[in-house]
């Protein structure tokens, strides 16, 4: 390896902190105040994530941010340095908006639940984050918004992922004036499941993170690609999917003893299988 390489694999691996303890990881974005999405963040918390997959140690994934600001969206400084270049940024623009939109997909096809834990502001791409997250935990202190309309940058990508979390109106409305939401509001709108003080925050966090982790590997796995793929089918095609998927869920191991601990009032070991 390159010593630009190893300086830049170096850089990724101080922008975010892991610590995986009892099945759940937890990812967190270490560079405040803005923890904004540069190209070296993406890579990390992509990083985190690949290595996340295959990890059979790995239950659950917590997304976090240290600081006021859980992510400030992309980082604009990045941004307008390329505005030099002399394609003046065309090429860095495509490069930032694919790896970022590779970054959402890969949070959303992930074999693990993915949780964000959001203390601060989760602004644009930032957003776009917790929006792209399974679940979304909030402090009464976090609030959102999608502000690229105010300086000239309809927060297009950011739009992909809160459309699918809120109806179309709620969107357009954080889409059209870049007002911020509280978190309440937020919650309302469905782009977070619950609302907590700050100080209960991380426990509870950790507690739906617990809750989830103790279940099957393979049947969280399975349900979790069958939610986000029969979403966007029609409702006949959607049943004849889930049909499938129900099917061969029951043939798995697991399925097999989790419904004969049931039945015998025991306690399941899952196998993953």
């Amino acid at each position: 390896m390159s010593n630009v390489a190893e300086f830049v694999e170096e850089r990724a691996r101080r922008l975010v902190e892991q610590d995986l303890a009892d099945g759940i990881l937890r990812v967190t974005l270490a560079n405040p105040p803005a923890n904004a999405l540069s190209v070296a963040m993406m890579a990390a918390i992509g990083s985190a994530l690949e290595t996340a997959r295959n990890d059979a140690l790995v239950r659950v994934i917590i997304l976090s941010a240290k600081g006021k600001l859980f992510c400030a969206g992309h980082d604009l400084k990045e941004i307008t340095a390329a505005r030099g270049d002399e394609d003046r940024g065309r090429a860095f623009f495509e490069r930032t908006m694919n790896e970022c939109a590779a970054l959402m997909q890969a949070i959303v096809t992930h074999p693990k639940p993915v949780i964000a834990e959001v203390a601060g502001l989760a602004t644009a791409a930032g957003c776009q984050l917790v929006a792209s997250c399974d679940l979304a935990i909030a402090s009464t202190e976090a609030t959102f918004c999608t502000p690229g309309v105010n300086i000239g940058l309809f927060c297009s990508t950011p739009m992909v992922a809160l459309t699918r979390n809120v109806s179309r109106k709620q969107a357009m409305e954080m889409l059209l004036t870049g007002e911020t939401i509280d978190a309440t509001t937020a919650r309302e709108f469905g782009l977070v499941n619950r609302v907590v003080p700050p100080e209960y925050l991380n426990q509870v966090v950790n507690k739906y993170a617990q809750a989830i982790a103790s279940k099957s590997p393979l049947t969280l796995r399975i349900g979790k690609e069958a939610f986000y793929r029969q979403a966007e089918m029609s409702l006949e095609d959607a049943y004849r999917y889930a049909a499938g998927v129900m099917v061969e869920n029951m043939m798995a191991r697991d399925a097999e003893e989790g419904i004969g601990a049931f039945v015998q009032k025991r306690k399941p070991e899952w196998k993953g299988e």
